[in-house]
């Protein structure tokens, strides 16, 4: 009998110290998550558009752990992200624009999302708008999931315009009252000889310049699915270009090359010392701060037939992500409408999901800008670059012949040639 109930309590001190050691493992295993990161590049305004993100996702996931990580400033963003591709290491998702992701894509780096995307029960292609999704594809797959879509706008001061008793730019604008408004708005205040007020800023770039010249009938390639040269010195392309290089060279509407090293013409606007501006939507988060004047958005001036360019970012896949199903679980809830919800609200996106667009999160009426619907209206004029894994280096060869052009420092006949030629190697 008395060994029984040794026995008995033997099997109960050993069960008490079983369950003291497992009640630890239990408890590791459920408070265990999958973490994923996450690159992005953008200002301080962006980055608490994505934090919000990753916050309410991970709220939603509790099993789920998303780094953050932002590089300002898109040529360290680049710089960056190539070296974590070559080091084996790269992020497990990271936000790209289109006109950037071809290098990566030609590596095969890049998960295809066409299968995921069929098989999701949250989101589905028809959700998105046609033209964003076309950007992302690359030889008949989806490579990319777009969150945004946006067009470049005119931001105008509305102060300055009330100040000098001018009309608002109307929707349907031309060239010449564009640039007649940039004139009247272009002041020396206190008649010292130089501009203190500018009436646009532009950076002299070819993705600023290219809705002028679609607008005017030229093309920028000879072939835009698979150009082998470029087409800026045709009689449409020409003068369009023209058009923008006078802006600064002829009538000094935009600030020259000095004022421009000394301070960035985005700078010049927050500051309410420049009337006009050219940006995409990206910019909306920042403006929202701004208090000393009130401002809006007005399209690009029309020329002889609409044509706008696309701005969009898309969340892409790591194709050597250890973690895929972690990552495409953050993508498409990204991209749900509680997600591009989210980002809407901040002003950062046009949501590339079509009833989001035309929902109160993006227009709403109560938030600036008030003519958000101009981004919608934009939207079947959009054209996009060629997809190609060199068209960064194509970009960057006209960039840097068309703002010598620009600011007067050669002629825009030597602008083009010079392009043309350091194009070359890009486009065959």
């Amino acid at each position: 009998m008395i060994r029984l109930m040794i026995w008995v309590i033997w099997l109960g001190v050993g069960a008490l110290m079983l369950a003291a050691c497992v009640q630890p493992i239990q408890s590791t295993v459920q408070t265990e998550r999958t973490s994923i990161t996450f690159l992005i590049s953008g200002d301080p305004a962006d980055e608490d558009a994505y934090r919000t993100l990753v916050d309410a996702f991970m709220a939603a996931n509790p099993d789920m752990q998303v780094e953050l990580i932002n590089i300002p400033g898109q040529g360290d963003f680049s710089r960056r992200l190539a070296a974590d591709f070559a080091a084996s290491a790269p992020p497990d998702v990271f936000l790209i624009n289109y006109r950037r992701y071809g290098p990566y894509v030609a590596r095969g780096a890049i998960e295809p999302l066409d299968d995921l995307l069929a098989r999701s029960a949250q989101i589905s292609r028809s959700d998105f708008y046609p033209q964003a999704l076309a950007a992302f594809t690359w030889g008949g797959q989806l490579m990319c999931l777009p969150q945004n879509m946006s067009s470049p706008v005119i931001y105008y001061n509305k102060t300055l315009f009330d100040a000098g008793n001018i009309p608002y730019p109307a929707n349907s604008w031309t060239w010449d009252d564009f640039l007649a408004t940039a004139q009247t708005l272009t002041l020396d205040l206190n008649g010292d000889g130089a501009i203190d007020q500018h009436g646009f800023g532009v950076e002299p770039t070819l993705v600023r310049a290219a809705p002028f010249v679609w607008m005017n009938g030229g093309e920028i390639v000879d072939d835009p699915v698979a150009p082998t040269r470029l087409t800026l010195d045709s009689p449409e392309s020409r003068a369009a270009l023209a058009w923008f290089v006078a802006l600064q060279t002829e009538h000094h509407v935009t600030p020259n090359a000095a004022a421009s090293a000394t301070e960035s013409s985005l700078s010049r606007f927050l500051n309410g010392r420049l009337a006009m501006y050219v940006e995409s939507r990206r910019v909306v988060p920042e403006f929202r701060r701004i208090d000393a004047f009130d401002w809006d958005v007005a399209p690009l001036p029309t020329g002889r037939r609409p044509a706008s360019i696309l701005h969009s970012d898309a969340f892409c896949m790591a194709a050597i992500s250890p973690h895929k199903e972690a990552a495409w679980r953050f993508i498409e809830f990204a991209n749900t409408r509680t997600g591009q919800t989210i980002l809407a609200r901040t002003g950062r996106t046009v949501p590339s999901r079509i009833e989001l667009a035309e929902a109160p999160a993006f227009l709403d009426p109560g938030a600036k800008p008030a003519n958000s619907r101009i981004f919608l209206d934009a939207i079947p004029t959009l054209r996009i670059f060629p997809a190609l894994a060199t068209w960064s280096e194509v970009e960057a060869a006209v960039n840097a012949e068309l703002t010598q052009a620009f600011y007067g420092q050669i002629s825009l006949d030597e602008a083009l040639r010079a392009a043309e030629m350091r194009s070359a190697e890009f486009l065959r």
